[in-house]
């Protein structure tokens, strides 16, 4: 099947050359200069995967990220923002808003192909017939609904966020190195930094609460979940289906 990404940027430039990049590696590309623009081509189709700039005229690319992750819009599309802000509070916001990804401008294509690829990965082509319903300590973690709960509440989180979860919960006090993770988590080749796996953690641990606390920064190897004794003793709950 030949996947359908919208591409949303007011710069004509940006769009022209984002759609080229992605119609050469296989994509059918369209695109929208504006948020208001995008909705309108999205109730129309809605498409594979979302190239979404942050800085847009009227509704920002933060703001119509929310609007397609809120549980009533019911809009699951991966969405990789690209943004010429990169400070790490802004990247962070992304995150909190339901970004899935984050390139910075200036950005190779192939960088932004790669990203692609690997979102596209991740929602749709990945084999679940292996994965399990985890209740470990306060959270419990449905693979086949990508639910995640602390405490019986139902947590916010992007698709990343979500996998880094669950590869912490079925291991339960395993160390994790930072590119444990992006291979894991992303693929062995997803280009990703250190540092952007610190936000991710950082976005993680704002969503959990009065969980935060069990995901431990190991100084000098990478992360780890811990869980109290008595909560150790959870175990998983059921083999699933593939979804």
């Amino acid at each position: 099947m030949q996947r359908r990404i919208l591409v949303v940027d007011d710069e004509q430039d940006i769009r022209d050359i984002v759609s080229f990049c992605l119609r050469k590696a296989g994509y059918r590309v369209d695109s929208a200069a504006s948020a208001e623009e995008a909705l309108e081509k999205i109730r129309e189709s809605v498409p594979d995967l979302l190239v979404l700039d942050v800085m847009l005229p009227g509704m920002d690319g933060h703001r119509l990220c929310s609007v397609l992750k809120h549980p009533e819009t019911k809009t699951d599309i991966p969405i990789l923002m690209i943004s010429a802000r990169g400070e790490e509070a802004d990247i962070i916001e992304g995150f909190d808003r339901g970004a899935d990804d984050y390139v910075q401008k200036p950005f190779s294509p192939r960088i932004l192909e790669a990203r692609v690829r690997s979102l596209m990965r991740r929602f749709y082509l990945e084999p679940h017939d292996d994965l399990r319903v985890l209740q470990v300590g306060p959270f419990y973690l449905d693979p086949r609904r990508f639910e995640a709960r602390v405490e019986g509440e139902l947590l916010s989180l992007t698709a990343t966020e979500w996998r880094i979860l669950y590869l912490f919960a079925g291991r339960v006090g395993v160390v994790f190195s930072r590119s444990d993770i992006v291979d894991q988590v992303h693929g062995s080749d997803y280009p990703v930094t250190d540092r952007s796996i610190d936000v991710q953690i950082v976005g993680l641990r704002k969503k959990l609460g009065v969980a935060a606390n069990l995901i431990e920064t190991v100084r000098g190897v990478g992360y780890r979940l811990r869980i109290t004794d008595s909560a150790a003793d959870s175990e998983e709950v059921s083999k699933v289906e593939a979804l």
